[in-house]
């Protein structure tokens, strides 16, 4: 997609070498000589990998480290011959070839292993970032991918942006890296800018970011095929996890030459990706040509005000309450 700067702002408020691996693997092995023989003399642990095979590791949880990827691994658990472990995504980008030995590896499953990971119990990879949960080995993976401490994606839609981080992080990112637009305040009142409108069927305008409640909201503009319809869409997402999106609502409004539209929701969580909120119709969607009419003159020129505020929903008001806050 590509990005537009047409916007005035008026704010009322993978393949690996296998010599790299196998140097690789060689260099990470050395980090502990002294847990071989500790799991040589538990007989428990024996008959794992063999006298010959097991990597040096300081703990069992090292065990469990594929030595190519240094990620956990989890089942299937593959060995080659002699007894080296390693995941099964590394076991194809190996090419099937044991990183330690050189030897092929087959389809020999590490089922020991296997049952070892089985009695474990393990902190929550975030658990710097705050998670306290303790989890089964194999219950620990799931947890992580919905864990409400794990790391935000940048929600910048312009470009296929990597970066992840917390959310103070991410606005500092936002800034300095994309110069997207910020505003302090809960009402906006935007126009967005084309020339030569019906050339475009597919874009993306500049973010803008705004800063109300002590909470970060991010304001999307685009044109896409919806169907066989040109359309263009506005949508908010909140900075945050879901449950805390939930505590507010916005309202978009667009018109001109007494007509108007008008749409009233709740932000979605930056967790829900920009491709799957704009997919999902979950926004004030403009058809084209309603657009150009509300943009007036010859309608060669898209011109496109969007007026817009955001509030936080009370909690359990009540009786005789008054209207939901308004920032200040």
């Amino acid at each position: 997609m590509m990005e537009l700067d047409g916007i005035e702002c008026v704010s009322s408020s993978d393949g690996f070498d296998e010599d790299e691996i196998y140097q690789h693997h060689q260099f990470s092995s050395s980090k502990s000589r002294n847990a071989t023989a500790n799991y040589n003399n538990n007989n428990n642990i024996n008959n794992v990998i063999g006298s010959t095979a097991i990597a040096p590791a300081t703990n069992v949880h090292e065990l469990l480290e594929c030595p190519v990827c240094t990620n956990s691994m989890y089942p299937p658990i593959h060995q080659c011959h002699n007894g080296h472990t390693l995941c099964s995504t590394c076991k194809i980008r190996v090419h099937n070839r044991c990183p330690t030995c050189r030897q092929e590896l087959g389809d020999i499953r590490c089922l020991a292993l296997e049952k070892v990971a089985e009695s474990l119990e393990l902190p929550c990879k975030y658990c710097n970032l705050g998670c306290l949960e303790i989890f089964p080995y194999y219950s620990k993976l799931k947890h992580e991918v919905v864990c409400n401490f794990r790391p935000y994606n940048c929600p910048y839609a312009g470009s296929e942006c990597s970066t992840v981080g917390d959310i103070p992080f991410l606005v500092s990112h936002l800034k300095d890296d994309h110069k997207v637009d910020m505003h302090t305040g809960c009402t906006f009142n935007h126009r967005y800018v084309k020339s030569n409108p019906r050339e475009v069927e597919n874009a993306t305008w500049m973010l803008t970011v705004f800063n109300c409640f002590g909470q970060y909201f991010c304001l999307h503009f685009e044109a896409f095929q919806l169907g066989m319809a040109p359309v263009y869409m506005a949508f908010l997402r909140f900075m945050g996890d879901e449950a805390e999106a939930r505590s507010y609502s916005y309202s978009l409004e667009v018109g001109a030459n007494g007509r108007k539209l008008t749409w009233e929701g709740a932000p979605r969580s930056i967790r829900d990706s920009h491709q799957k909120v704009r997919d999902s119709h979950d926004g004030l969607i403009i058809q084209r040509n309603m657009a150009l009419f509300f943009s007036g003159g010859d309608r060669k020129e898209l011109k496109l005000r969007v007026t817009g505020r955001i509030w936080k929903e009370q909690q359990n008001p009540e009786p005789n309450a008054c209207m939901p806050n308004l920032c200040s």
